[in-house]
C-alpha cells in the first residue's frame, strides 16, 4: 500500500502535529498522501477516536476503501493504533502486512405518515430516544412482518456486532465478536422486567419499530439517530424499518492485534 488519505479529527489533533508527523513519515518512505479521496487512494488513516471512525465510515462507505484508526481519544475499539505504535503500524501497512475485516452495516428507512424517506446507514447502531419531556416511549416491534412484542422503555438500540461495545454495552447488551453477522435489539431502561433483555436476530431479518400511542390527547415525539448523527423525528404511528445494509465497512487489522487483545486491554481500564 503506497497511496493514503489522512482523515483527521481536528479537535483531537488541534495543532495538526500527529497529522504532519504521519504525512512526513509516509513521504520519507516514498508514499503519497492524497489531499482528497480519489480512485488512487488505497487506504484511509483516521486520526481521532471511535466517533471519528464512524464519521469516516459513513462519509466514504461508497468508496470501498479500507480504513485504520489511530486512537487520539480515550477508549477506542475501532481506532486500534495508539500514538506510540504509529511507526510500526505504518510500516506494516506499507509492507502489506495486514488483514481486512468486513463489517456489516445497518440501513434505517424512516416511514413518516406512511411515506418512506431516504435511508441512512450506520456502522454501530440506530438509536431511538425520547425527545423533549422525560417520558416513557411505547414501541411496537415487528420482525419480518409479524408482531414480536410491545415495549415501554426510555429508548431502543438496534446494533451491529461492531456496535456491541458502544451504547449497547452501556445499556446492558452483550459483547459480540465484530465479524459476526447478526442484529441486536437492546431496550434502554425497559419499564417491564420481562422485556429488559437483548434480542438477537438474524442478519437478514427485517425489523419495523413503530412508535406506539402515548397518553390520550398527548403526542409522542422521538428521535432516531444513526451512529449518533442525522436525527430524524418520529411521531406516534411513524416507524423505522431496519435491515442489513448492502454496504460494508472495511477495516484494516494488523496481524498482531485481535479483537480479544483489544477487548482485554480496553476492559482493564473500566
Amino acid at each position: 500500500m503506497r497511496n493514503f488519505y489522512i482523515y483527521t479529527n481536528h479537535t483531537k489533533d488541534g495543532n495538526g502535529e500527529t497529522t504532519r508527523y504521519i504525512r512526513d513519515y509516509l513521504n520519507r518512505r516514498g508514499c503519497i498522501c492524497s489531499e482528497q479521496v480519489n480512485d488512487k487512494v488505497e487506504g484511509i488513516i483516521v486520526l481521532g477516536g471511535d466517533g471519528t471512525m464512524l464519521r469516516a465510515a459513513r462519509e466514504y462507505v461508497s468508496c470501498h476503501i479500507p480504513m485504520i484508526g489511530v486512537n487520539l481519544g480515550t477508549l477506542g475499539y475501532l481506532a486500534e493504533v495508539e500514538k506510540e505504535d504509529i511507526e510500526p503500524a505504518l510500516d506494516s501497512l506499507i509492507a502489506d502486512q495486514y488483514d481486512i475485516e468486513t463489517r456489516m452495516m445497518l440501513s434505517g428507512i424512516p416511514v413518516i405518515a406512511g411515506v418512506s424517506t431516504s435511508p441512512q446507514t450506520a456502522l454501530n447502531d440506530i438509536v431511538i430516544n425520547r425527545k423533549g419531556a422525560l417520558h416513557v416511549i411505547n414501541f411496537n416491534i415487528y420482525v419480518n412482518g409479524r408482531l414480536l412484542s410491545t415495549y415501554s422503555a426510555d429508548g431502543m438500540i438496534i446494533s451491529t456486532p461492531t456496535g456491541s461495545t458502544a451504547y449497547n454495552l452501556s445499556a446492558g447488551g452483550p459483547i459480540v465478536e465484530p465479524r459476526a453477522r447478526l442484529i441486536m435489539m437492546t431496550p434502554v431502561c425497559s419499564h417491564t422486567l420481562v422485556n429488559n433483555r437483548t434480542i438477537i436476530l438474524a442478519e437478514d431479518d427485517v425489523i419495523d419499530i413503530e412508535i406506539g400511542a402515548y397518553k390520550q390527547g398527548e403526542e409522542q415525539e422521538v428521535d432516531a439517530s444513526f451512529d449518533g448523527r442525522c436525527p430524524v423525528s418520529l411521531n406516534e404511528g411513524d416507524k423505522i424499518r431496519i435491515i442489513r445494509s448492502d454496504k460494508v465497512t472495511k477495516i484494516m487489522k494488523l496481524s498482531e492485534v485481535s479483537f480479544l487483545d483489544t477487548l482485554h486491554k480496553k476492559m482493564s481500564f473500566l
